[in-house]
């Protein structure tokens, strides 16, 4: 097991003899290794776990994501021991001063991503031939992005901006007519989401961001700095930088998940406003995710680890050799 989903209502986790035990009503249902768990995600309400469970998740590498039970809202990232590697920081918190350097990786990025909406909604085309008049002219709208994006003379990190958020309202033109109209959704809204399809967005692009910032501190990254995305208060830039390329593969999983997969809209119910994911949705959603999920991890692996490899040589010459007898 890679991922350990607690969604139970009245759930209590304790750690014995290596394993986490989880305690239903006072009786323990279930025993899981903790040497099988790679990330803990809690959204069950009124769970309950002392910080010896904590401690023993973070001690073992396991990152734990809080998520708010009901609207499934990141609310905190507990990760494992940082990583002792002071060059590789030294050398991101520099870069974010290179604006080429935050340039050419803004491009990349955006780049990456807009030619995968394209690809999404060519293939969708094919699929719905219905939906053509719609899906034709989104991609034009990306083809029109995609070539100004590429000039590198003049795609810096605003200008990118500008070319992304134009992209995304072609993008959502198409995408939306793929999903049936019970559904009612007729664009991307958040906080909170205002139907189903938005709701799983939502919680899609919020693993993938846990999943970001799992992979950025595993490789000695700061997810705090990011390039594309600049630092800002409370928020994991580089995280939001690195699943900029991954959302329309889980655009695509979503919809999926819609027309072919085990979603409906009797799995959801709204509360002022909001569009909320019911208990048995949350079942089909994450057993689906987890199929899905480990080819983007793999991919946030590899790119946060060169991007590590490239700023350790930077950061190296600059750190200063001690003795620890010197310190102490």
């Amino acid at each position: 097991m890679a991922t350990l989903l607690l969604d139970r209502a009245d759930l209590e986790v304790r750690f014995a003899d290596g394993a986490l035990a989880l305690y239903e009503n006072g009786t323990r249902s279930q025993t899981v290794p903790l040497r099988l768990i790679e990330r803990v995600v809690i959204q069950g309400a009124r769970t309950r776990l002392d910080t010896s469970v904590l401690l023993k998740l973070a001690e073992a590498g396991a990152a734990t994501l809080l998520l708010s039970p009901r609207a499934g809202r990141q609310v905190a990232i507990v990760l494992g021991p940082p990583h002792n590697d002071a060059a590789v920081r030294l050398a991101q918190a520099r870069r974010t001063m290179d604006h080429d350097f935050c340039n050419a990786w803004a491009r990349d990025l955006v780049t990456a991503k807009l030619r995968r909406q394209h690809r999404l909604l060519t293939q969708a085309e094919s699929r719905r031939p219905d939906a053509r008049k719609p899906l034709f002219d989104a991609r034009k709208g990306i083809d029109a992005a995609l070539r100004q994006a590429t000039d590198q003379h003049h795609a810096d990190c605003p200008r990118l901006r500008g070319l992304e958020g134009s992209a995304a309202r072609a993008y959502f033109h198409g995408y939306t007519a793929l999903f049936a109209p019970e559904l009612d959704f007729t664009g991307r809204n958040r906080r909170p989401p205002r139907d189903p399809v938005n709701a799983c967005l939502s919680l899609a692009y919020t693993l993938l961001h846990f999943d970001a910032v799992r992979a950025a501190h595993a490789a000695g990254l700061d997810p705090l700095l990011g390039f594309y995305h600049r630092p800002a208060f409370g928020r994991e830039s580089l995280a939001c930088d690195l699943i900029e390329p991954l959302r329309p593969i889980a655009d695509e999983w979503v919809w999926q998940q819609f027309s072919s997969g085990p979603l409906r809209p009797e799995h959801f119910s709204t509360d002022k406003g909001a569009c909320l994911l019911g208990k048995a949705g949350r079942g089909h959603f994450y057993a689906g995710w987890e199929r899905f999920a480990p080819l983007p991890r793999r991919w946030l692996r590899q790119r946060c680890a060169q991007l590590a490899r490239r700023l350790r040589a930077e950061g190296e010459p600059w750190l200063e050799t001690f003795e620890d007898d010197e310190v102490f």
